[in-house]
């Protein structure tokens, strides 16, 4: 399996249906794991796909409707339960610290980890978390609560070295960390060796965008430009689209339009209102606009590096 990739835990707006369980996923990223979003029935699905819990450290909450929070407060019981001991950090909107800190008050069951929460302004774009691989911004998006999608980016790789080359001109390996960064090797001012005789071009770097819950918004476009792959909710059929408007979701067919205008590499729709008992019908509209486009369905883990 790639070194990125998304695996659906749940695609369902609203409420749990025997066949799909509310909104989350797992991305993997350099093998560490991001939870985003925590419907009911979510630790159920890590169980499922054998996911350690321990290597959960961090969990993005995009906002307050139940279908996408509502089973945090059961992983984090389960987490102390079972004697975690790492560090979680919780990223997510105003009042839920507070909504979880209270369960915690009440039950008289405080975690035995430390527990840390980030609140997440919904006022513009930012940078939440880094690491020296790895972005994670918020989108700003547009719903009936304060809401923020997610935009996961890795840096940009360094070069890669090219042993015969680096025989051939004889470089000393402490020379080899600048290579990477794209400098020329200098063995004295009339020797400069340079940099694309040493080195190869670099491993592509992949993005991920996460878009759930939003009406159709082209605000967003600029920050999700070219990005390798795009998830965007399509609660709705465009023979539903006033119900859309009115409670600020997207159909199959805009979020395919704010696909087919980022220039995203791949689509992936979700957040399915109960009403359809046939997704095939919303994948075709969505194809119609936007080709590259599948199902969000549980169990899928989409590599990102195939796409």
């Amino acid at each position: 399996m790639s070194n990125f990739n998304v695996l659906i835990l749940g695609s369902a707006s609203a409420t749990p249906t025997l066949h799909r369980n509310p909104t989350s996923q797992l991305v993997t990223i350099n093998q560490q794991l991001y939870l985003i979003d925590c419907g009911e029935g979510t630790q159920l699905q890590l169980r499922k796909h054998n996911v350690n819990f321990n290597r959960i450290h961090h969990i993005f909450i995009s906002h307050l409707h139940g279908d996408h929070y509502l089973g945090l407060i059961g992983l984090l019981q389960t987490m102390h339960l079972l004697g975690r001991e790492n560090e979680l950090t919780v990223f997510g909107p105003k009042n839920l610290k507070e909504i979880i800190e209270v369960h915690f008050k009440y039950s008289k069951s405080y975690p035995s980890y430390s527990l840390n929460f980030v609140e997440l302004s919904t006022e513009s774009p930012s940078i939440i978390y880094e690491t020296d691989k790895l972005t994670v911004e918020t989108i700003i998006l547009t719903h009936r609560l304060p809401c923020t999608g997610f935009l996961f980016k890795e840096k940009a790789k360094p070069r890669r070295i090219n042993p015969q080359a680096i025989a051939q001109y004889n470089i000393p390996i402490h020379a080899l960390n600048k290579l990477k960064l794209g400098l020329d090797f200098i063995r004295s001012e009339h020797d400069i060796i340079k940099n694309k005789l040493l080195t190869d071009d670099s491993l592509p770097s992949y993005s991920y965008a996460y878009c759930s819950d939003t009406a159709y918004n082209e605000a967003i476009l600029s920050q999700i430009d070219r990005v390798s792959l795009l998830y965007h909710e399509a609660t709705f059929m465009e023979i539903d689209k006033d119900r859309a408007i009115k409670t600020k979701h997207s159909t199959a067919k805009e979020a395919a339009t704010i696909a087919l205008k980022s220039k995203a590499n791949y689509l992936i729709i979700g957040h399915f209102s109960n009403r359809y008992k046939h997704l095939d019908e919303l994948l075709n509209e969505a194809k119609t606009v936007f080709k590259k486009t599948e199902l969000a369905s549980e169990g899928i883990c989409f590599e990102v590096a195939k796409m």
